[in-house]
């Protein structure tokens, strides 16, 4: 029997082993780099030591799907031939698709497997119905493994789905989609950082770890922006700005102090006597309440200089976990003493320092997943998104899918991202039914390890579409056998 190598192909990242093992022997991203120091493109490696500021990024899938097949191969060859030290010829390959792939991108897929690189045979396989196997296993005797029903909700790299999974069979009429990932939500953050502090929009290897450092999903928005809330203000450029992104649509009692912050940057009068006039209206809705070095969300992130380290760090690991001491009446306590409103939050960027502060971008980005209609996207929230998963579905499978919801995928990994999902679920599920939210134990390698679990079944030889079989019949009638 010819060993199988399960390949899951993400966005971000790629996932490969070998069928029957619990973790895979690599993962790397699924991209090429060309950093400052180099003038030509370049393989990533796990160990990857390298400088990555500003280096430049060339990725052969694009919002989910396959968009350049010559640059996937060059990967691939890389990964088979210098990672796994494979040969093709005497392998099966195991191999995950997203959802809904155009036939053009199938065949594209099924010309590299056979005809590029000359597997053995070939198994495709969608993402949720992996998911949905692996946790089966798992729990023998759980809901998920009885019932054979779950809603696996993936937050990838490239986009968001509710996908109902009955009997190891995706239900792709139920399948909802945000086209909102990690992608989009650390572009989103380059954004914020670029405006308010330092300019980072090349950035995108130090921003995914700020990201995945920094960011949490706070459970009540309107409090923490209270809490995190900051004026900024720039003499010489003759400008002042005021974080109303999100505010205006929590508290209405702000619309004042943001029309006066509006027309102040608008005539141009930015100046310190401007702003005295703000403070001797003695408004506690102006929110001037907030020292800076009292701010629960402000912690302070280290870019790379390229000589004493190459990698971005945390500056106090300490003080980026505050924001777990924060509870509701906390911030309000520490300001009873105040007899006068101060400016010393977000304070004119020291650019000698290397280094750039984050406050309230640490939970308006994972907000995003909740409320996409904040980046203008016309789309609804994850909790509506899974109801209207289950809606779609037989009446008589919707308490069974809300009872079995699956959180996979690597933007799932923010803290109390499951906890907010509940919140915003359980207003939106009817009473009777119950509602029970299981994050994967490793949510971004949950998809791989029911790939090796399926690999090493003794009926996968029998599933798999073989090299001579592709010959005679063609791409389009071998994939009828992945019915998903």
């Amino acid at each position: 029997m010819s060993s199988v190598v399960v390949l899951d192909n993400g966005g971000g990242l790629i996932k490969a082993g070998y069928g029957g093992e619990r973790d895979p022997s690599t993962i790397i991203p699924n991209c090429l780099y060309r950093p400052l120091s180099s003038k030509k493109f370049l393989h990533p490696t796990p160990t990857t030591e390298e400088d990555l500021t500003s280096a430049a990024v060339r990725r052969p899938i694009d919002r989910g799907y396959l968009i350049n097949p010559d640059l996937q191969r060059d990967i691939w060859n890389h990964l088979f031939s210098n990672l796994l030290h494979i040969n093709p010829s005497n392998s099966s390959l195991l191999l995950t698709e997203p959802l809904f792939s155009l036939p053009s991108i199938e065949r594209a897929t099924d010309e590299l497997v056979f005809e590029d690189f000359g597997f053995n045979s070939l198994f495709i396989s969608d993402p949720p119905k992996l998911v949905h196997l692996y946790e089966a296993s798992r729990r023998p005797y759980g809901l998920v493994s009885k019932a054979q029903c779950s809603l696996v909700v993936d937050c990838g790299f490239s986009f968001t789905h509710a996908a109902p999974v009955f009997q190891n069979f995706t239900l792709n009429y139920g399948v909802k989609r945000i086209d909102l990932g990690g992608k989009a939500l650390t572009n989103f953050l380059k954004e914020l950082v670029s405006y308010r502090s330092v300019s980072v929009m090349d950035e995108s290897f130090i921003m995914d770890d700020v990201k995945e450092k920094l960011c949490f999903v706070s459970l009540d928005v309107a409090r923490d922006l209270k809490i995190a809330r900051w004026v900024f203000v720039c003499v010489s450029g003759c400008c002042l700005a005021y974080n109303v992104m999100i505010m205006e649509r929590h508290e209405k009692d702000d619309f004042r102090v943001s029309y006066w912050l509006r027309m102040l940057a608008k005539s141009g009068s930015c100046y310190l006597d401007s702003l005295e006039f703000l403070f001797q209206q003695n408004d506690d809705s102006l929110g001037f309440r907030r020292r800076g070095n009292d701010n629960f969300f402000r912690c302070t992130y280290v870019l790379p200089d390229g000589v004493t380290h190459t990698k971005g760090f945390v500056k106090d690991p300490d003080e980026a976990k505050k924001y777990l001491t924060v509870d509701d009446g906390a911030y309000l306590e520490t300001r009873k003493d105040m007899d006068r409103t101060e400016i010393m939050d977000r304070k004119k960027v020291d650019l000698t320092k290397n280094e750039f502060d984050l406050t309230n971008e640490r939970f308006l980005v994972p907000e995003m997943i909740f409320h996409p209609a904040d980046l203008g996207m016309n789309q609804a929230g994850l909790a509506e998104c899974i109801v209207r998963a289950v809606n779609s579905c037989h009446p008589l499978l919707h308490p069974l899918l809300y009872q079995s919801i699956i959180l996979t995928g690597g933007s799932t990994l923010f803290p109390r991202f499951a906890e907010r999902l509940e919140m915003e679920l359980r207003p939106l599920v009817p009473d009777d039914y119950q509602v029970k939210i299981t994050t994967q134990e490793d949510p971004i390698l949950g998809v791989w390890r029911g790939g090796s679990l399926l690999a090493s079944s003794p009926d996968f030889e029998a599933m798999c579409v073989t090299k001579a079989e592709y010959e005679e019949l063609g791409s389009a009638r071998c994939r009828r056998r992945f019915f998903h």
